[in-house]
């Protein structure tokens, strides 16, 4: 099968950067009023590309579409059916939710929007700007057909707290390294952990990390709606219309910073210094972003070469087998287990008998699957104002503005990626071989069935019985959420001219 070469032009720009030094930023939540209209702005729609241009522009724009808005559009149905399964229903969708942890005051029934068909935004246009061109880059870009082409439907802001998340720890440290060369061979077992990751998991088209394409609406190549799109790598006969795409998570997560610091003040006593080794411990880094376990010597693939990056990212839980360091339950060893295919790294022999399922193994060794598989690149910002862990320990003000982050995640595969995080990682109360205890971050603290208990968080200790900590409050609360897709340039150029109501 022919590899052909990435084209950073046909793939929207969020993918490949991050607009960090972009401090503005605002996402417009839209429902199509009119589809011509919509269609003829999407046409001139100024969309910023993954080329690298120097100068760096001082503004970006980006867009996205949920299942229902393709369908307003004009998508034809037989088109839409080629997406995946999770993205036509919706991250609302009742089973789903309660796969997701989306339950008690999580529940989709609570939540802002994104729940009942007529607050499920159909475009998801987001705005990037060097500070003070945010407000003149709307405008223009809105345009005169804006008004007619869309119902605005909310307006998401954001905040600049400057790499800090609203907890008050460091933020935007841990992203995958995207391998756009598609240099490295996925088919050889990974026996140490990487931070390099397949390109085919965070666009679609191209090989993920089982050396296989994942399911996209393929078109027949004989139709004039198609002409403009690139053909199938894995199907030569067909016009791929998710090459170059990807799938975008939203949530809209709450978080109680006041709840969060007077909570782990009131364990550790009124000591500060304790209540800062406790919210480490459930985080799983210190506030400055630091490791709680050691730095390691032997290079990551994908880290480095930036000294800061080394000493906060280069690191397993390898040397932590009993969790007393970092425990098996925070917040980022939960994220991203840091492990590879095999555990103990065998050669040899030793190899073979483990792949046949034999051999010895830890009691944990079994319980985690390679975290390769399940990675997603984080493009989210906070909003709301900073507020420090000593002025969280004061009582709240009647009028105690809301902060949080409007998570935005992007991956290939739904399921296997944002959805496993979810379900395996983030809400599972048996983790690890834990018991009672979900993420203690970001989890709902409502019992599973098999387990009554959510809200305990263990810390090993080295000198025997482990510390455990009970009655953990909900710390972050899910108050909206929906599926997009990011569709390629070529692809949003298919959707706004002759793509709608042809297959």
């Amino acid at each position: 099968m022919r590899q052909s070469e990435l084209d950073y032009g046909d793939v929207q720009g969020l993918v490949r950067f991050g607009y960090g030094k972009m401090k503005e930023a605002s996402y417009v939540h839209l429902r199509v009023r009119d589809a011509a209209a919509a269609r003829a702005w999407l046409r001139e729609a100024p969309v910023t590309s993954a080329l690298a241009l120097t100068p760096v522009p001082p503004t970006a724009l980006q867009v996205a579409f949920t299942a229902p808005g393709l369908a307003a559009l004009g998508v034809a149905p037989a088109v839409l059916a080629g997406f995946a399964a999770e993205f036509l229903a919706g991250m609302a969708e009742e089973n789903r939710a309660r796969r997701l942890g989306d339950i008690g005051s999580n529940a989709p029934s609570q939540w802002e929007w994104g729940h009942a068909a007529a607050s499920v935004p159909h475009v998801m246009v987001m705005f990037f700007a060097e500070p003070g061109r945010l407000q003149a880059f709307v405008q223009d870009t809105k345009g005169s057909a804006w008004n007619a082409a869309f119902e605005e439907q909310r307006w998401l802001g954001t905040a600049h707290l400057d790499g800090i998340e609203p907890f008050g720890f460091a933020d935007g440290i841990s992203q995958p390294q995207i391998d756009w060369e598609r240099q490295r061979d996925v088919t050889r077992p990974q026996l140490d952990y990487s931070n390099v990751v397949a390109l085919g998991e965070f666009l679609l088209g191209y090989p993920n990390e089982y050396d296989k394409y994942t399911n996209r609406p393929l078109l027949e190549s004989d139709g004039a709606a198609a002409n403009g799109l690139l053909a199938a790598e894995d199907a030569p006969e067909k016009k791929d219309l998710g090459r170059n795409g990807t799938y975008l998570v939203m949530r809209q997560l709450r978080q109680d910073v006041r709840r969060f610091w007077q909570f782990v003040n009131q364990e550790a006593g009124g000591n500060s210094a304790a209540a800062d080794q406790l919210g480490a411990a459930l985080v799983g880094r210190t506030r400055t972003g630091d490791p709680l376990v050691p730095v390691q010597e032997q290079a990551i693939p994908g880290i480095g070469p930036d000294p800061q990056q080394i000493r906060q990212n280069q690191f397993t839980f390898a040397t932590d087998p009993r969790g007393v360091a970092c425990p098996f339950g925070a917040h980022v060893r939960r994220e991203n287990p840091r492990n590879a295919d095999y555990p103990g790294r065998p050669t040899g022999l030793a190899k073979l008998i483990t792949m046949l399922g034999f051999g010895p193994r830890g009691f944990r060794d079994d319980l985690m699957s390679p975290v390769r598989f399940h990675r997603i690149l984080r493009r989210g910002r906070e909003y709301g104002p900073g507020l420090s862990p000593g002025d969280a320990l004061a009582a709240a003000p009647p009028d105690d503005p809301q902060r949080g982050l409007h998570f935005i995640c992007l991956n290939a595969n739904i399921s296997r990626q944002f959805e496993f995080l979810q379900n395996a990682w983030t809400a599972n109360t048996k983790f690890s071989g834990l018991s009672g205890e979900n993420d203690p971050l970001v989890g709902n603290r409502e019992p599973i069935p098999g387990d009554p208990f959510a809200g305990d968080f263990t810390i090993p200790q080295a000198g025997g019985l482990r510390r455990r900590v009970s009655g953990l409050p909900q710390f972050v609360t899910v108050r909206g959420g929906a599926y997009f897709f990011l569709p390629s340039l070529r692809a949003l150029r298919y959707f706004a001219t002759n793509g709608h109501a042809r297959g």
